[in-house]
C-alpha cells in the first residue's frame, strides 16, 4: 500500500488569491498546496483479476481533477468523506470520468449529515431521473459511516474516528491491512468487480521513505480537538497525519504547536502535518520541527 498526498493546503489553497506574501510567492514547489485529499493505492488480493490495483480517495475537493491528472490516477474504487465542507466535497462531479473509464459505479462513504449534504448539492447526480437532459453525470452508491465502526474495502480496514472541527463532529480514518482474502476468480464482492474489466495498473509513484510499511496510519484533517474516546484508536500507529493550520489560534483547526503536542502524545513513528495555510513556509517550518515530524507536501508518497 502507498498513500499519496494529493493536496495539503487549507480551504483557500496556497498561493491564496490576491496574496503576495513570501509563501504565496515562493519558488519552492512544496509551498504550493491544493486542497486536502489523499489517495490510497494498493493491490486487491481478492479481485477477480489478479493484481487488481485499487484506489480509495479520502475526500474529493475542488482541485480533484488537477490532482488526479498530476498523480496519474486512472481509477477510483471508493471515496471516504471526512465531513461536508466545500474544500472536501466540491470535486465530486469529477469522478464521472472514472465511471467512464471503469464502466462501474463508485461507492462513497460518509456520515448521514454529509450524505444528506451531498444529496442536496449534487441533485443532478443523486436525482438523475429529474434532469432535463440525460447528461453525463457520476454514478455513485452511497453508504453511511458510523464513528468507531470499521469497514473493510478490498482487504484494507478503515476505522472512522471521531474528531471535533470547532463545534462540528467530523471523521478521521485509521487505515490498516484487513483480514487476508483469497484470490477469487468467480462471483462478485463489490460493484467494482461486477462491472470491471482488466485494466492496466496505476503507474508506480516514487517512494518518499525507505520504510515499506507506514501502516497502521491515521489520517486526521480539519481537527481542533481529540475527544477522549478517540485516543485509544490512536495507539500503535506507525504514521500519524494531522491538521496543523498555522501558529496563530484558530477556532476550528489545530495550531502547529498544538498539533506537535498531540503528535508527541500519540507517539507514532512518524507524523506528517497537513491543511497548512500560507502562514507556514515549508523549509523554515520543517527546520524547527522535532525529530520524526514533517510538513507534508503535495505529491509526497508514503509507502
Amino acid at each position: 500500500m502507498r498513500l499519496t498526498f494529493l493536496g495539503t493546503g487549507t480551504s483557500a489553497g496556497v498561493p491564496a488569491i490576491g496574496c503576495s506574501c513570501d509563501v504565496c510567492t515562493s519558488t519552492d514547489p512544496r509551498d504550493q498546496r491544493l486542497r486536502c485529499s489523499v489517495a490510497l493505492q494498493f493491490t486487491d488480493p481478492g479481485a477477480i483479476h489478479e493484481d487488481r490495483q485499487r484506489v480509495v480517495l479520502i475526500d474529493a475537493g475542488p482541485d480533484l481533477r488537477q490532482q488526479a491528472l498530476r498523480a496519474k490516477l486512472t481509477r477510483c474504487d471508493a471515496i471516504l468523506f471526512t465531513h461536508n465542507h466545500v474544500d472536501h466535497t466540491f470535486g465530486l462531479d469529477e469522478v464521472r470520468r472514472f465511471n467512464a473509464v471503469q464502466h462501474a459505479p463508485i461507492d462513497i462513504y460518509a456520515e448521514r449529515h454529509t450524505l444528506d449534504f451531498l444529496g442536496r448539492i449534487y441533485k443532478h447526480i443523486f436525482d438523475k431521473h429529474n434532469n432535463i437532459n440525460d447528461s453525463f453525470v457520476a454514478t455513485l452508491i452511497a453508504h453511511e459511516l458510523h464513528a468507531d465502526a470499521p469497514i473493510e474495502l478490498f482487504g484494507v480496514r478503515f476505522t472512522p474516528l471521531r474528531f471535533l472541527h470547532g463545534k462540528q463532529p467530523v471523521l478521521g480514518f485509521r487505515i490498516e491491512r484487513g483480514t487476508p482474502r483469497p484470490l477469487r476468480r468467480a462471483g462478485f464482492a463489490s460493484t467494482a468487480d461486477l462491472y470491471d474489466s482488466p485494466a492496466s495498473p496505476t503507474p508506480a509513484a516514487p517512494s518518499a521513505t525507505a520504510e515499506d510499511d507506514v501502516f497502521p496510519l491515521a489520517y486526521c484533517t480539519d481537527v481542533s480537538a481529540v475527544p477522549t474516546e478517540t485516543w485509544s484508536r490512536l495507539t500503535g500507529l506507525k504514521t500519524l497525519v494531522l491538521d496543523a493550520l498555522r501558529h496563530r489560534h484558530h477556532p476550528t483547526h489545530l495550531t502547529l504547536e498544538h498539533a506537535i503536542g498531540i503528535a508527541q502524545q500519540v507517539g507514532a513513528k512518524q507524523t506528517y502535518f497537513i491543511h497548512m495555510a500560507h502562514d507556514l513556509a515549508h523549509q523554515a517550518t520543517q527546520d524547527m520541527l522535532p525529530d520524526g515530524m514533517f510538513l507534508a507536501y503535495d505529491g509526497l508518497v508514503l509507502g
